[in-house]
């Protein structure tokens, strides 16, 4: 296609491709798939926070699971808990019950008047002695202990009770059984406990002779003193 002035002047033969339309409808195609890419991403963002919501959902139902289960733990832990102090409350009421057992048959072993056990006492002497110590209480009873019927006087006048203390042997001979009988006969001055003489048994041995004295006298003090020691009753 040629154009030519209108004042007759030509411009020569020039030929012109109508460039302006082509690029007018690109432009209008170009914007028309713009439209479309915006409409795709636009309904990919607005999907995202659906997603997302689900997901939170399900964390906290997860959570809300998780929390259940703590919660059945606690009630198990729980009921363990007392399940363990019901057995050790069974086991501690077994004990007592052995306890009062052994002390009423403590109290059996020992020729005592009611009146006696109701009494109220100064204080008990319990003086820790062994089967090879016959010449320290031979000591002992010819200096501060009262012999016989002073020894009666002693408790019945101050209240004050006066026992050497001592177990059995371990040994299967009953020497040493018979020699301690046969001293009890004629001074009545020990205190016999249910427990096995032994070096490495002492503590044991004062624990009971303790829980005996209490068991037989009822009285504000409760002393345990060895074989070798001499009290001065007079201060008392």
């Amino acid at each position: 296609m040629s154009f030519k002035n209108r004042g007759g002047g030509s411009f020569g033969d020039h030929y012109f491709t109508p460039r302006n339309v082509v690029s007018r409808n690109s432009v209008f195609f170009f914007c028309i798939a713009s439209f479309c890419l915006g409409m795709f991403f636009s309904n990919r963002m607005w999907n995202v926070p659906e997603g997302r919501g689900i997901s939170t959902l399900s964390k906290l139902s997860l959570k809300s699971g998780d929390s259940v289960q703590s919660k059945n733990n606690v009630l198990e832990y729980g009921n363990n808990t007392i399940g363990i102090l019901d057995k050790s409350i069974a086991s501690l009421e077994m004990k007592l019950v052995a306890a009062r057992a052994e002390r009423e048959s403590l109290s059996g072993k020992f020729s005592m008047s009611e009146e006696a056990k109701k009494r109220k006492y100064f204080m008990v002497i319990g003086i820790n002695t062994a089967f090879s110590s016959r010449k320290r209480r031979d000591s002992v009873r010819s200096t501060w202990m009262p012999q016989g019927e002073k020894l009666k006087k002693l408790e019945e006048d101050k209240g004050i009770i006066v026992r050497f203390v001592i177990g059995h042997s371990t040994l299967s001979l009953g020497v040493l059984e018979k020699a301690i009988e046969a001293e009890e006969k004629t001074y009545g001055d020990f205190l016999r406990l249910e427990h096995r003489e032994g070096y490495m048994a002492l503590s044991a041995k004062t624990k009971t002779f303790f829980a005996t004295a209490v068991s037989l006298w009822d009285a504000e003090f409760y002393i345990k003193v060895d074989d070798d020691v001499h009290v001065n009753l007079a201060q008392n």
